[in-house]
C-alpha cells in the first residue's frame, strides 16, 4: 500500500467537498461539510451501539435500509448534535437531506448526514440550509483538509489520510476523515469518519469490509469511559477508477486496506483525547 499522509477523504477519484462557516455554533470557523461524488456510490456504515441515539444516526439507518446502492452526498455539521431533539431533530435531519439533495439535484434518499456537537439543543436549520447553499458552489477535490477541519469540535487536530492499493486489474485509492477527542469509548462513542474509495465494490462486500476494520480499529478505543449518541462511521464507494475487485485475488489486499486506515485513524482519535487515552495496547499485528 502507498501511504499518503496529507491525503483526504477528497484523494480517490470522483470525490469533491466544500467546508463553509454557517454560524452553527462557532463564530468565525468552518462548521458544516458537504462531500460529493459525481456518481452513485454503494454505501455502508456501523452507528453506536448506544441505546439513545441522536436524530442523524435514525436518518441514516432509515435511508441506508432503503438505498444503499445509490448515496451521492454526505453532510456534516459540528457545533449542535441534533441529539435528544425529539420528533423536531428528525424533521431537521431529514430537512438536512431534502435541502442537499435540492441543491444537487438528487433525491433526499441519495444523502447522509452525520452531526457532532452540544446534545439537547434543536439544531438551527436556517443556518444549516444556508450553509448547505453556499457549500453546493465551492466543491472542490482540493478541499478535503478544509473538511476534516470543519468537523473538529474539541480535537485539537485534524485527522485525515489516504492509501493507495494495487489490485489485480489496477490501483484504487481509499481516503478518510474522522473527529472525536472525548467521550471516546467502545463503541466508538463521540466519534464521526467518513471513509471514501474509488474502487468498485458490491454493497454486501462493502459492509463486511467496514465491519471487520470499525471491530480492529474505532471499537477498541477508550478515552474518558463515555459513550454518545452520534457515533457514525460511513464508507463510499463510487466505481470511478472503474477497477472492480476480483474477490478470490484480492480478497486480503482489499481487506487489509480500510482496516489500515481505520487503524491510523481511530489512535489519532486518542492520542487527541482528554484524560488518559488507552487504544488496547494495539493488539493488532500490523
Amino acid at each position: 500500500m502507498n501511504i499518503r499522509k496529507e491525503g483526504t477523504v477528497t484523494a480517490p477519484k470522483g470525490y469533491q467537498a466544500a467546508a463553509v462557516a454557517a454560524e452553527i455554533k462557532y463564530k468565525d470557523r468552518d462548521d458544516l461539510v458537504l462531500i460529493v461524488s459525481e456518481t452513485d456510490c454503494a454505501a455502508t456504515a456501523v452507528f453506536t451501539r448506544n441505546q439513545v441515539v441522536a436524530a442523524p444516526v435514525i436518518a441514516d439507518r432509515n435511508t441506508l435500509a432503503r438505498n444503499s446502492t445509490s448515496i451521492r452526498a454526505v453532510v456534516i455539521n459540528s457545533g449542535n448534535a441534533n441529539a435528544s431533539t425529539g420528533k423536531f431533530g428528525y424533521t431537521n435531519a431529514r430537512l438536512m437531506q431534502g435541502l442537499a439533495a435540492k441543491e444537487l439535484g438528487c433525491h433526499a434518499d441519495q444523502v447522509l448526514v452525520m452531526s457532532t456537537g452540544v446534545i439537547g439543543v434543536q439544531l438551527p436549520i436556517d443556518k444549516v440550509a444556508d450553509g448547505i447553499t453556499l457549500a453546493a458552489t465551492q466543491l472542490s477535490a482540493k478541499n478535503g483538509r478544509s473538511a476534516a477541519e470543519a468537523i473538529m469540535t474539541t480535537d485539537t487536530v485534524p485527522k485525515h489520510l489516504a492509501i493507495q492499493v494495487a489490485l489485480s486489474a489496477g490501483t484504487v485509492t481509499i481516503g478518510g476523515m474522522a473527529k472525536g477527542s472525548g467521550m471516546i469509548h467502545p463503541d466508538m462513542a463521540t466519534m464521526l469518519s467518513l471513509l471514501t474509495t474509488d474502487a468498485v465494490v458490491p454493497p454486501d462486500v462493502l459492509d463486511s469490509l467496514l465491519k471487520t476494520a470499525v471491530k480492529q480499529s474505532f471499537n477498541r478505543i477508550s478515552v474518558d469511559g463515555d459513550t454518545s449518541t452520534n457515533d457514525t462511521v460511513i464508507l463510499l464507494a463510487n466505481g470511478a477508477s472503474h477497477i472492480a475487485i476480483e474477490l478470490h485475488a484480492d480478497a486480503k489486499t482489499i481487506g487489509d486496506a480500510p482496516t489500515y486506515l481505520c487503524l491510523q485513524l481511530a489512535p489519532e482519535t486518542v492520542q487527541d483525547g482528554d484524560g488518559a487515552p488507552s487504544f488496547e495496547e494495539l493488539l493488532f499485528s500490523w
